[in-house]
């Protein structure tokens, strides 16, 4: 499926300037279980008619970053509409109008959710996760032509387990100042998201799956998520796999993440794994993610460090609207528009190359409105 997006790329590399062609990726799509491959259609035209979209600004930076999407979207009139709702971090669930957007019209863009620490009240992100089994977390990681890091041909793919683990929220206290929290990891949920790392890496021309695991300690628990990717990967024999354990993943992360192609990681590793390669290939303000299930997807910033922003940045209108710019791409691939998608990609890496409008995470001054400007003038070039 992925294969009808390929001459798209190549006219693409073909009219583009020689600085934006290292650029490309191989094709960032998603498997989708379960799609059908329908798409809407006017019954009286039989044209196609723009797909709804829920859209959940958030907190902080949320709406910023949500809007600049918005404008986006509207200036290359990507046939998306958007069902947009107030949602907030603090609230004790998702209200029911909104879960029935979701579910209507399977996905969902959204800004970050504030998760206070401590107290009763649960994560609305992780209840979205479970309530619609998006048991796929996807994190693309990579350089930016024109951005300077301190490690070069950085592009990693995080697929992290998104159900169960150490956010499975089983905690209790068995007696005052002594608290248990449960790990539940199942045969079910691993081999599950083996599947999806090995079936990516596949349809994206990826080499290596690479299975981040603590069976050392606890062999159990990581012990049958590693069962799991071995049986897996036995489907894949093209495909290289390999094992690493958690701590030596950081630290080879940190020193040569260039080694790393696809990385399939419990619930609670990936998310250390996925914040740590963003940090290494330009900040979680340009990274990209999505969470996918059998029937709805939720596309977000892809590093959940910072996805609120601090109150300055929101004051002052500087938020970096690229992650979720990108995450918007990806939706739109996700959407079967890869030619839109391609077009807001060039578009976001063309501003970030020029290195006129930069947010201050990126060595820049700009407001977010600045970038989004200068993303909307790139696009009338393409």
């Amino acid at each position: 499926m992925a294969q009808p997006t390929l001459p798209i790329l190549k006219k693409l590399i073909s009219t583009n300037p020689q600085h934006l062609r290292s650029c490309f990726r191989s094709i960032t799509y998603m498997p989708r279980p379960g799609y059908s491959g329908a798409k809407p259609v006017n019954p009286i035209t039989g044209a196609g008619i723009r797909t709804p979209v829920t859209l959940i600004p958030g907190d902080g930076i949320g709406p910023l970053v949500t809007n600049a999407v918005e404008q986006v979207m509207e200036a290359m009139q990507a046939p998306v509409s958007f069902e947009k709702f107030d949602v907030h971090g603090n609230m004790n669930k998702i209200p029911d109008e909104v879960m029935d957007s979701i579910k209507r019209n399977k996905v969902c863009l959204k800004g970050g959710l504030i998760t206070p620490v401590g107290g009763g009240v649960n994560s609305l992100n992780v209840m979205l996760r479970k309530d619609l089994d998006l048991f796929v977390s996807l994190v693309n990681c990579f350089n930016f032509p024109g951005l300077p890091t301190r490690h070069e041909n950085v592009n990693i793919v995080v697929i992290r387990e998104n159900t169960e683990g150490e956010y499975a929220g089983l905690e209790h206290e068995v007696v005052p100042g002594v608290v248990e929290s449960l790990k539940v990891i199942t045969k079910f949920c691993s081999e599950r998201i083996a599947k999806y790392a090995f079936e990516y890496a596949h349809l994206n021309n990826r080499k290596t799956v690479t299975a981040v695991h603590k069976a050392n300690i606890m062999k159990l628990a990581d012990g049958l998520f590693l069962e799991s990717c071995r049986e897996i990967a036995k489907s894949y024999p093209k495909i290289k796999y390999n094992e690493i354990i958690v701590d030596n993943c950081c630290m080879q992360l940190v020193s040569k993440p260039e080694q790393f192609d696809v990385m399939v990681t419990p619930n609670l590793y990936g998310n250390l794994v996925a914040n740590t390669a963003a940090g290494i290939a330009g900040g979680t303000g340009v990274m990209p993610g999505g969470n996918v299930g059998v029937e709805y997807a939720i596309f977000e910033q892809g590093a959940s460090a910072g996805n609120v922003g601090k109150p300055k940045m929101v004051e002052k209108k500087k938020a970096n609207p690229v992650a979720l710019l990108l995450s918007s791409a990806m939706m739109l691939r996700h959407l079967e528009l890869p030619d839109f998608a391609d077009r807001l990609e060039t578009a976001v890496k063309h501003v970030i190359y020029e290195g006129k409008y930069r947010t201050k995470d990126l060595g820049g001054t700009s407001t977010t409105q600045e970038v989004t400007d200068a993303v909307i003038s790139a696009l009338k070039m393409t």
